[in-house]
C-alpha cells in the first residue's frame, strides 16, 4: 500500500547533516503468482541521494523501481512517500510515439496536466539541456537509440520531478552515447533531482551514485555509501557478488 508520509519536520530535520526523506519503503513484500520478487525490503530515499540499485538478473531491482515509483502495490509491507513529491521515470527502452521530438515532450507536460502556457518554455528548456533543441522537428522515431534515451530523459526533466527512476538507462547504448547520457543524468542530479537507478555496470555505479543498494533474490543485502561499497568492509553475499560469484537460489 502507499501512504502518505507523517510531518517530515523534526529537531533533526533542522540539522544541516539532516536531509528530508522523499520515500519510506517498509517491510516491502512484493508478489509475482507463486514467485516472489522482493522480501522485506526496507529503504528510505532522501533528498539528494544518488542510489545505484545493483545485483544479478532477477535479483528484483527493476521491480523494486516500479514499486517505489507506485506502478506496483505492495503485496505486504507499507510505502510512504512525502506530500507532494513529483516523479518520473526512464525505461531502458522508452516508449516514444510516432510524433516529433517537440510532440513527444509536450504529451509528457499534457498528460501530467502542466498548463499550457508552461508547455513551450518547459519543452524549448528540456531538448537544450540534452542537445536535441536542432532535432525538435524531427520524428521521434528516426533517431538513434542514444538520441531517443535523451529524448526520453528530457521529457522527464521538463516534468521538473522531484526523484527521478532509472532503469538500466544506458543498457543498450554503445560506448559513445552511454557517456551522453551518464553526463546527463549526472547534469539532472546537480540541479537538485534525486535519482535512484538500476544498473548492471558497477563502474558507472561508481560513476554516478553516492549510494550503492545491493539486491538478491528479492532481498537487500547492502546498503552503503559508495566508498564504503566499493572499498569497505561489505556482508558476505555483497563480497562474492563485487567479485563476480554468483550464488543461486
Amino acid at each position: 500500500m502507499i501512504a502518505p508520509a507523517a510531518p517530515l519536520a523534526s529537531p533533526a530535520a533542522a540539522r544541516p547533516s539532516a536531509r528530508e526523506t522523499l520515500l519510506n519503503l517498509r517491510a516491502a513484500e512484493v508478489r509475482f503468482g507463486p514467485v516472489q520478487a522482493l522480501r522485506g525490503v526496507d529503504l528510505t530515499v532522501r533528498r539528494g541521494d544518488r542510489l545505484a540499485l545493483v545485483g544479478p538478473n532477477g535479483c528484483g531491482k527493476t521491480t523494486l523501481l516500479r514499486l517505489l515509483h507506485g506502478l506496483l502495490p505492495c503485496d505486504g509491507g507499507v510505502l510512504e512517500a512525502a506530500p507532494g513529491l513529483r516523479v518520473a521515470m526512464l525505461f531502458q527502452r522508452p516508449f516514444l510515439i510516432d510524433l516529433s521530438v517537440r510532440a513527444n515532450v509536450r504529451l509528457g507536460l499534457w498528460l501530467q496536466r502542466v498548463p499550457r502556457a508552461e508547455h513551450a518554455v518547459r519543452v524549448d528548456e528540456a531538448l537544450r539541456r540534452v542537445g536535441l533543441q536542432d532535432a525538435a522537428a524531427r520524428a521521434a522515431r528516426t533517431l538513434s537509440g542514444g538520441q531517443q534515451q535523451r529524448l526520453a530523459l528530457a521529457r522527464a526533466w521538463a516534468l521538473r520531478p522531484d526523484l527521478l527512476f532509472l532503469d538500466e538507462p544506458t543498457a543498450s547504448l554503445d560506448p559513445s552515447a552511454k557517456r551522453e547520457v551518464e553526463e546527463l543524468i549526472g547534469e539532472v542530479a546537480d540541479h537538485g533531482v534525486t535519482v535512484v537507478m538500476s544498473t548492471h555496470n558497477l563502474g558507472q555505479a561508481k560513476r554516478l551514485a553516492n549510494r550503492v543498494v545491493h539486491l538478491e533474490q528479492g532481498r537487500v543485502m547492502a546498503d552503503l555509501p559508495v566508498d564504503g561499497f566499493f572499498s569497505g568492509e561489505v556482508p558476505a553475499p555483497t563480497a562474492h557478488f563485487l567479485r563476480g560469484e554468483l550464488g543461486w537460489p
